[in-house]
């Protein structure tokens, strides 16, 4: 096999390194178990992201053990994040997708439902029971888990303050495989500078800074930059290999009009276009902003690939039709950048984000919730055709839950959108007398009260409003409402401009090289270790950080620091 190497280190990050480096070499095929002690704290008081990384790599060792794999040998890793993908909504999405085939819905499976390996995860963070996506994603993709609105920085730091972030960066799975000498790519359908996709890449104390008109002058002076520009400016390897999804206005001048839609303008005061600068930097790669682009690249011959298909968000799979220049799926977005990353032979690693799943819940609107989801697992389908279980590692998982509920007792086969039945075929009805729909949420723009945009009663997708009013006339009668239409917003609790997550676990569904260490009830930081503990390329990068104890499992959390210092010798090095 040709394999692609890295210039030698300089001798005194060879010297520094080389302990480290022989230790991995030595134990990357060891098969004894020895259990790795984690102090005893008070919880949550004693918690740094040092115990949390250790922790993650303890409870990873002995899952991998118990299940013979600690032998790890995948080449190349997959992570699929649904973003708030509920086990609720798993469960109805897997439904309408077997009623949309005219199948027996509850017991159709989605593509990664069908997975060998399952276990459960706790995505708590350490300021918060309910979390959000950036202290979640951080946590996967890092090791130690972290506050809200952390991205790629430990608990300790101060939130919105750039100067605390000092000593707290942490080291990321894409960082790492950059490192390694692997490909890497990030595909999602939100901004590519949201926080599940710059959690893989991004380090900052405020999830909201992903362009710097967004970011205050303190932060700047301190010498913060945005998402957008870390993803530009990204220094490790070569910068990403693959990246795509929305945010065009992000990396446009302010000024600037959009491609697509001339009335809207970039958001960047620095005066930077990061298109034109990551075309500079990668004259052999592709910008493409729309799907006809995309489709028309010769992916065989193309080496980097940035595609970015909307100035913001882009859409939900079911309004993704109507879009003015045409933008590609989740699925067409994935085998893309599989045909990139896969001429790789050292290995790749790829973040695929359904990102817009979390986006619906959070309007309140199941359709479009479930119709993503679908969609999601269809990528996913296409990671199964397109690689080997020999050698690549797939996790599927939800950084965290939302409020999506079943309600009642619908019969079999019962329309998963639709109001109750039971099993005679009778529409069930509340203490009332009133129909009702089998899903709901707990809060959110559902609220039948009437607000200054919509009356009292049922509500429908978009509502965005200003003043919520109470309940005056009591639960709705759904009788001649149509709870299967797209638009229609299920009943939630309580009134939120937003309906917010949950706190329960999440799935993880894994499958191929070492997806038997995934099972049980884990901490959601321990998949980042369940994944490096398995893929030799990234425990090895690991233990020339100094991360690895003696029997080459990486406990200690690396230095960022130092995995900057190397590659920036190695810079100078082939300068």
């Amino acid at each position: 096999m040709i394999r692609i190497t890295r210039p030698m280190l300089p001798a005194f990050a060879a010297v520094a390194l080389s302990a480290c480096a022989t230790q991995s070499a030595s134990n990357s095929s060891h098969t004894a178990y020895t259990p790795i002690p984690v102090p005893s704290i008070e919880r949550p008081a004693g918690e740094t992201a040092d115990w949390w990384f250790r922790h993650g790599a303890a409870a990873a060792a002995r899952a991998s053990h118990r299940a013979r794999a600690d032998n790890g040998h995948a080449r190349n890793v997959i992570v699929f994040l649904g973003d708030g993908m509920s086990i609720t909504t798993i469960a109805a999405a897997h439904i309408l997708a077997g009623q949309r085939k005219g199948l027996d819905g509850e017991s159709y499976r989605l593509s990664f439902e069908k997975f060998p390996f399952t276990a459960l995860s706790r995505t708590y963070e350490t300021d918060h029971q309910v979390a959000d996506s950036a202290g979640t994603m951080t946590a996967i993709m890092t090791g130690a888990k972290t506050k809200m609105g952390f991205i790629g920085v430990g608990q300790d730091a101060e939130r919105g303050n750039c100067a605390s972030r000092q000593g707290h960066v942490l080291v990321t799975m894409l960082e790492l495989a950059k490192a390694a000498g692997l490909s890497a790519g990030v595909v999602t359908t939100t901004r590519i500078t949201h926080a599940t996709p710059a959690a893989t890449y991004g380090h900052l104390p405020e999830r909201g800074w992903e362009v710097d008109s967004e970011m205050p002058g303190k932060a700047l002076a301190a010498g913060c930059t945005d998402f957008a520009a870390q993803l530009v400016d990204f220094p490790i390897g070569g910068g990403i290999d693959v990246a795509m999804g929305g945010g065009r206005t992000e990396f446009l001048p302010a000024g600037m009009r959009d491609p697509e839609y001339p009335q809207l303008h970039g958001r960047r005061d620095d005066g930077r276009d990061l298109i034109v600068e990551w075309k500079r930097k990668n004259p052999d790669g592709a910008y493409v902003w729309n799907a006809d682009q995309l489709a028309a690249l010769n992916l065989a011959q193309t080496t980097k690939l940035l595609g970015l298909f909307e100035p913001s968000h882009m859409h939900y799979d079911h309004d993704r039709p109507q879009d003015k220049a045409g933008e590609p799926g989740l699925a067409q977005m994935t085998r893309a950048a599989l045909k990139v990353l896969e001429k790789n032979p050292e290995g790749f690693f790829l973040l695929v984000e359904g990102g817009r799943i979390d986006h619906a819940l959070h309007a309140g609107n199941a359709f479009r919730a479930l119709d993503d989801t679908i969609a999601f697992a269809k990528a996913v389908q296409v990671a199964l055709d397109m690689t080997r279980a020999e050698d690549t590692l797939i996790v599927v998982t939800a950084d965290h839950s939302h409020t999506l509920v079943f309600r009642g007792y619908p019969a079999r086969g019962n329309s998963i959108l639709g109001l109750v039945r039971d099993a005679d075929g009778e529409r069930a009805t509340d203490a009332l007398g009133l129909p009702y729909t089998t899903l709901a949420f707990g809060s959110g723009p559902g609220y039948t009260g009437a607000t200054d945009a919509q009356p009292e009663g049922p509500k429908h997708f978009p509502h965005h409003y200003d003043q919520a009013y109470g309940i005056h006339h009591g639960q709705p009668d759904l009788t001649h409402v149509d709870t299967a239409d797209p638009n229609y917003l299920q009943a939630a609790t309580i009134p939120k401009h937003g309906e917010t997550h949950g706190g329960e676990d999440v799935a993880v569904f894994a499958h191929g090289a070492g997806a038997a260490a995934f099972h049980g009830e884990i901490e959601e930081n321990t998949i980042f270790h369940l994944i490096v503990q398995q893929v030799p390329a990234l425990r090895k990068e690991l233990c020339r950080l100094g991360s690895c104890n003696a029997d080459g499992v990486p406990v200690h959390r690396p230095s960022y620091k130092k995995l900057t210092q190397i590659e920036q010798s190695i810079h100078d090095e082939v300068r």
